[in-house]
């Protein structure tokens, strides 16, 4: 019966541990992520150092200030417990960023579209429930994150979008107001007008997008065919895969996502962003999309993620890293799969992961370029940033005091 059982084992695919897969081992020179020990609770990490830190530092304070005495490693393993203060925390700290208008890619003014207007993504998430609250291409309001916060709390929805998303915001106290600011407007028309709208997203319109404004209409397809015919049949690799039939652009990708952890088994993950530069208006990233811009469930772990969202959000790259260490990876195997599963497909991705266990163990893989995340956890008297360099380069990751 053992025999028979091993060979059955043998055939079964989901015997196979996740760790042997083989978008996690499939390249001979791929270098072993860094998986980090946990600074003690409680704890916040998020997406970049630099500016970003100050997200960090707020969460942070806001995690000490809700917390009276240091919890029980009992109380700390609890997984069903109310995420509050988590919640509080994450809230916190991207709004920090949002005020501070983080690298230009957070909060208002940043990131105009073809329009010149700046529209918002945010997501908050709690670990307990799993109950998800965000807003997409959020206009005229600027507290995006807060946004995110009652469409949690006091709907039961998930997601809302738009102009319909900025009633509700006004109809839960928000201000309506402008959100762009003159040197946003200035960038804008400079590249409207010096730069003829280069680069930008649009691809197969007239007129040609590589060198006029619109407006664009569909080119016809002879114009198509000329390009490079049919993605679906001209462009496959050696085994078949569809890979991308042209060179993309991404001009903006610099988004806070953030997961806290109160130390008495709350834990929370949200993220903000206003998107990428020159977008098509009514374009909706991966921030706002659970599991793909951020996930967390309190009996894992979370995952925070940053870069080419229209790429990203076809493989849920964070919800698979939280799935990963549930099935027993490490959160620096995890990261690194995930990254892997899209660089596999894509492997000029630009993206970045932050991934950390409900213990409070932390690792970050990227592809395209050097990524960096912030943390702050125990008695840590100030944030630590990671330099986590692309998978496939031989350098190491840096921890900066």
């Amino acid at each position: 019966m053992a025999g028979l059982w091993s060979s059955l084992l043998h055939f079964l695919p989901f015997a196979t541990p996740l760790s042997l897969s083989s978008a996690a081992s499939s390249s001979p020179a791929a270098v072993s992520v860094v998986t980090h020990p946990s600074p003690g609770f409680p704890m916040v990490i998020n997406t970049w150092g630099g500016p970003f830190t100050v997200a960090t530092d707020a969460a942070y304070e806001s995690l000490i200030a809700s917390s009276s005495h240091s919890p029980s490693d009992a109380n700390r393993n609890r997984s069903k417990t109310a995420a509050a203060a988590a919640l509080d925390a994450v809230q916190s700290g991207c709004a920090a960023c949002e005020a501070a208008q983080c690298d230009g890619s957070v909060g208002f003014g940043g990131s105009p579209d073809e329009q010149c207007e700046t529209t918002l993504d945010a997501l908050l998430m709690d670990g307990a429930t799993l109950n998800t609250g965000a807003v997409a291409a959020l206009r005229r309001v600027r507290d995006a994150i807060g946004v995110a916060r009652a469409v949690l709390d006091h709907t039961s929805h998930s997601l809302l979008a738009g102009d319909q998303a900025t009633a509700f915001a006004v109809q839960n106290g928000f201000l309506e107001e402008d959100i762009g600011t003159a040197d946003s407007a200035r960038r804008c028309q400079e590249w409207r007008d010096r730069d003829r709208c280069q680069p930008n997203y649009r691809v197969d319109v007239t007129p040609d997008p590589k060198a006029a404004c619109g407006p664009y209409t569909p080119a016809p397809q002879s114009i198509v065919d000329a390009k490079g015919g049919n993605p679906d049949t001209n462009n496959r690799d050696d085994n078949g895969n569809s890979v991308e039939n042209k060179k993309r652009h991404q001009a903006s990708h610099d988004t806070i996502s953030m997961i806290a952890l109160d130390g008495a088994g709350g834990m929370a993950a949200g993220t903000s962003t206003n998107g990428a530069s020159h977008k098509v208006p009514g374009r909706v990233g991966d921030g706002p999309i659970a599991g793909s811009g951020s996930y967390v469930d309190g009996e894992v772990g979370g995952c925070g993620a940053t870069g080419d969202g229209d790429i990203m959000m076809r493989f849920l790259p964070c919800y698979q890293a939280v799935e990963s260490m549930r099935r027993g990876m490490a959160p620096g195997e995890a990261a690194e799969d995930a990254v892997r599963r899209m660089t596999r497909r894509y492997p000029d991705v630009a993206a970045g992961l932050v991934v950390v266990n409900n213990k409070g163990e932390h690792a970050g893989a990227a592809s395209g370029w050097t990524f960096t995340y912030a943390f702050r956890g125990g008695d840590m008297g100030a944030t630590q940033v990671v330099t986590v360099p692309p998978i496939d380069s031989a350098e190491v990751p840096i921890v900066e005091i």
